[in-house]
């Protein structure tokens, strides 16, 4: 945990090193909008359903069209007799292409994803911790002089198995690792 903290330091110090490097272009991004994850973690083959939440993004300032990102997305649902509530904390680039007045970006983001004790099916205790990635893309259509609206679409992995005996990690067939995600918002830059 804390070699990961120091990562992330560095990492910020770097976004603000580049920064004072190239202030004319630069220009911070937040974004906040309505996501829709394919799947439930306990969605076995006939019974997926979606879940519905929310996103949240930070970039930091661009250096050669390329930026720090941290996103965090959380969402809600029940499937198969429990509840599920899963959050997911990431960080990673998005790299941005201007065409005329609209962006288009690219984003990979890694981190961590959480999901409440009980998620598994009938409400069977399951893992509460899991390693995420994102790989995906957008487009940013502006609307006013600092207001863009977003959106894109990412595919997204998170391995969460359910927990047995003395909580030891096990997985049935065709419980879900791989997701897709869509997410559309608002995109302050300033």
């Amino acid at each position: 945990m804390p070699s990961r903290f120091f990562s992330l330091i560095a990492l910020l110090c770097l976004s603000c090193a580049l920064y004072a490097q190239k202030q004319d272009s630069a220009r911070y991004q937040i974004y906040g909008g309505y996501s829709f994850l394919s799947n439930f973690f306990n969605g076995v083959p006939g019974s997926r359903q979606p879940l519905n939440g929310w996103d949240a993004a930070l970039a930091f300032p661009a250096w050669h069209n390329l930026r720090f990102k941290i996103d965090v997305s959380a969402y809600s649902g029940t499937n198969l007799g429990a509840q599920q509530h899963p959050f997911f904390i990431l960080g990673g680039g998005q790299y941005n292409w201007r065409l005329k007045k609209e962006s288009v970006f690219v984003d990979g983001l890694l981190g961590d994803g959480g999901l409440n004790r009980y998620w598994g099916p009938n409400g069977t205790a399951g893992e509460t911790a899991s390693f995420s990635a994102v790989i995906g893309g957008g487009l940013d259509t502006p609307l006013r002089h600092h207001i863009a609206y977003r959106v894109s679409g990412d595919y997204q992995y998170a391995y969460f198995a359910l927990a047995g005996v003395n909580y030891a990690p096990y997985r049935i067939p065709g419980l879900p690792t791989n997701f897709g995600r869509i997410s559309t918002g608002l995109v302050w830059q300033f």
